[in-house]
């Protein structure tokens, strides 16, 4: 049974078509207004709040816990000082991603570490002969992402100190209403954006801070289905809809690794050993993954085309699409699938993530990409090009 996260008593009111779905055993908004393009718009010209509470949360603290850390993600934990925030992937000893998160080094040298899946006892599994602690705090701790190119503006107004000097990917304490809070410069809609972390108990109150001090800008409260579309153009990926965990993968198709989802940069070889290194260097040693995670854009032209043989004027589907769809090569042959799918507002293209073969990934490559209308099936060509499709400088500025 689904129960509300700490800001419920303030977003269930904000809600006005009551538009709710389940995370991680919370409720969490669909969309608060009559359209999530309105909500869309928001983050895209201005600022919105999303709450990102149901995120799973974990303290790892003591003598032992750099060294964890490191032992369990790709990246040099050595390298990450108070204040910094890393994103990273963390895998099996196959090399087969297990999820990935944000890991924040805290003041006192301990880790905040995030992730979409539970994590407790992987984190528990890996620490044997490690002086460490490891606390689930999910419960303890509510999060919103503020994000937006006006979100600066608004964090500055709510905290009374300028964030201009935050980093991309940094953090620091603040305080919020009279609440000590911790801001870090990160984010899941590709733009400018923080993510702020408060005491559970306190949350109603921070909502009611950072929403005064939006009305200088407008900000609104922003659910999953305009964030699903932000994370598309951003090149973001979702678990179990881009990939699936590994500890999750029925089957080895199902499983993949960092360079299968285009998080190769994520990996250091160089820091020493790490769980999937082996593998992933022999994956490296035969040239590769077999798979890329590539941008996909649509033709519009061919799109219309398909609902004009069913006597229909085009159409942009509602809401970004979570499901997989089959990829051709020019020959007919299936050779991927489409992840996620939406239609760009700020572009004005469809666009999706996919994943195709090696030969495959280059802009430019011409594919084609299944497309129903009416139960009838036909495909539009489908162009790969870079990831992301949207990367405003304002980002890291």
């Amino acid at each position: 049974m689904s129960v509300g996260t700490p800001f419920h008593p303030r977003t269930a009111g904000l809600n006005v078509n009551q538009q709710w779905r389940e995370w991680s055993g919370y409720f969490a908004a669909s969309a608060y207004a009559d359209h999530h393009q309105i909500e869309y718009n928001a983050l895209r010209e201005s600022a919105g709040l999303i709450d990102v509470s149901p995120l799973f949360k974990y303290l790892i603290g003591g003598p032992g816990a750099e060294t964890l850390v490191d032992r369990l993600i790709t990246r040099d934990a050595k390298k990450l000082s108070p204040g910094r925030v890393y994103y990273a992937p963390w895998c099996d000893e196959a090399g087969k991603v297990v999820d990935d998160g944000t890991i924040h080094r805290l003041d006192d040298g301990s880790f905040r570490w995030t992730a979409a899946d539970p994590q407790y006892r992987w984190l528990h599994m890996n620490a044997g002969g490690l002086d460490v602690t490891i606390d689930d705090v999910s419960a303890d701790w509510a999060a919103i992402a503020l994000q937006g190119p006006r979100s600066r503006d608004v964090l500055d107004a709510a905290t009374g100190e300028s964030f201009a000097d935050l980093r991309y990917f940094r953090r620091r304490a603040s305080t919020l209403g009279g609440i000590a809070v911790d801001v870090s410069r990160t984010g899941y809609t590709g733009d400018l954006g923080y993510e702020v972390w408060i005491p559970a108990d306190r949350g109603a109150d921070a909502w009611d801070a950072l929403m005064a001090a939006g009305r200088i800008v407008t900000a609104r409260p922003v659910g999953m289905l305009a964030l699903d579309v932000a994370r598309v153009e951003a090149g973001l990926l979702l678990l179990e809809v881009d990939y699936t965990s590994s500890k999750q993968a029925l089957i080895a198709e199902q499983a993949y690794s960092p360079f299968e989802l285009g998080l190769g940069r994520l990996v250091d070889f160089e820091k020493g050993d790490f769980i999937g290194r082996r593998a992933l260097l022999d994956e490296q040693r035969r040239g590769g993954p077999a798979r890329r995670l590539v941008g996909l854009r649509l033709d519009w032209n061919e799109l219309s085309v398909l609902y004009a043989a069913q006597g229909l004027p085009p159409q942009v589907p509602g809401t970004a699409s979570r499901a997989a769809v089959p990829l051709y090569d020019e020959s007919g042959r299936r050779v991927g699938k489409a992840t996620s799918t939406t239609w760009s507002p700020i572009l004005k293209q469809m666009i999706a993530l996919a994943s195709v073969p090696a030969r495959h990934e280059r802009p430019g490559t011409a594919l084609r990409m299944e497309w129903t209308v009416e139960a009838v099936r036909g495909t539009v060509a489908a162009t790969v090009v870079p990831l992301p499709f949207f990367d405003p400088p304002r980002k890291r500025a």
